[in-house]
């Protein structure tokens, strides 16, 4: 674990930019690309995606299911259905308190 970190000058994401630390100069792609991993050179994350869908009612729930009636020998049986038609996922929603970014390439705490 780790071992792809790169130790070269300038990589630390999150510093300024200055004249001596550009990883274009230096030929070192890597360090350019990591530092753009994070919106707009922040270690936090604001929104995520929503694992929620909203049903043709407009009702906001993880799964939909409906109670269906199954006869079998003669004997009446409700079973729940999941419903995978007509969903409309929620999108994109805000996260109430910022969270660390998961590619954050500092230790933070250490027990």
């Amino acid at each position: 674990m780790g071992g792809s970190g790169s130790k070269s000058k300038g990589f630390w994401p999150f510093s300024g930019s200055s004249s001596t630390d550009d990883p274009t100069k230096d030929g070192n792609e890597q360090s350019l690309t990591r530092g753009r991993s994070f919106l707009s050179g922040t270690p936090f994350v604001f929104t995520r995606r929503s694992s929620m869908f909203f049903d043709e009612d407009g009702d906001l729930a993880h799964e939909f299911y409906e109670e269906t009636i199954v006869t079998k020998n003669g004997r009446k049986k409700a079973k729940l259905k999941r419903i995978y038609k007509n969903l409309t996922p929620q999108g994109i929603i805000k996260l109430e308190h910022p969270c660390i970014h998961v590619d954050f390439p500092v230790v933070l705490c250490e027990v």
